[in-house]
């Protein structure tokens, strides 16, 4: 899947993740948003047990979050927001620092419960490495990237990329419905599938089928979007769309294609129309 100029394609040293990091456009820079940030990092290889026969497993978490911020209120529900989207919602209530301890308590865990070995009879060994980028942070919006891979058994690791985008006006996680106007899905849909179509220089999206893709009629938008300065970016994880041979597919809105659909009240208006 070729990517567009919004994002660009670069490899985390040492980790080997993939990722899509916004670019600045042409436009008057804004200043960011006026939050601090912090962060924390667990880094540990271990075996679950004593004796080299027991399964063992390598957890890495990079995980930033807000530290302060003007409005206290806004900032308590963003922390939130940030650990639950990172850590899973039975840790939503959790301080980041409680999150993380309590996180990597449950891996091991459920590890142990998992002591497999493989078909040759050799330990097996699991992995976890996740992280999470800011994208975008200007114009009272702040754009979020958590990375997850993890293998734990079969033929490759599974690998989940998701987004989300908070108004830093309320704190709150914005979803499509808060940006798009009544009955958007089918016509988003189809500007979706055409520009994958376009992506992949084929004149008819039903032959992205012979490229790997499910049926493209039951391509939708998913809610795993980012914005910025210049459009909307959807992102489909691998299998979601489409053989795991294909990747992860990014799609670029421009607001431009899809102004027709926003909310001219939403929170994107100031940068959109």
């Amino acid at each position: 899947m070729k990517t567009t100029s919004m994002y660009l394609k670069i490899l985390l040293t040492g980790v080997g993740i993939t990722l899509f990091i916004c670019c600045h456009t042409g436009k008057k820079e804004v200043a960011e948003n006026p939050v601090q940030w912090d962060s924390l990092t667990v880094n540990q290889s271990r075996h679950v047990a004593e004796g080299d026969t027991i399964p063992g497993h390598s957890l890495q978490i990079n995980f930033i979050y807000p530290l302060d911020y003007h409005d206290k209120t806004v900032l308590a529900s963003v922390r939130k927001q940030f650990v639950l989207d990172y850590f899973g919602s039975e840790y939503g209530d959790m301080t980041p620092e409680r999150a993380a301890e309590k996180y990597v308590e449950d891996y091991i865990r459920s590890v142990r419960d998992e002591e497999r070995v493989s078909d040759e009879g050799m330990p097996m060994e699991y992995y976890e490495i996740s992280g999470n980028w800011v994208l975008y942070n200007r114009n009272n919006l702040l754009c979020v990237l958590i990375n997850k891979e993890e293998y734990r058994g079969g033929a490759h690791g599974i690998h989940n990329t998701l987004n989300r985008v908070i108004d830093l006006n309320t704190g709150r996680l914005l979803k499509e419905k808060d940006l798009f106007v009544d009955n958007y899905q089918e016509d988003l849909a189809k500007i979706i599938v055409d520009n994958i179509a376009s992506a992949n220089n084929v004149d008819n999206a039903p032959e992205l089928e012979n490229l790997g893709f499910f049926n493209v009629n039951e391509i939708v938008p998913n809610g795993n979007f980012c914005v910025d300065d210049t459009g909307i970016t959807y992102l489909f994880n691998e299998y979601e769309i489409a053989a795991y041979a294909v990747g992860p597919v990014v799609v670029q809105l421009p607001y431009g294609k899809v102004r027709h659909l926003l909310r001219a009240d939403s929170p994107l208006a100031a940068i959109a129309f």
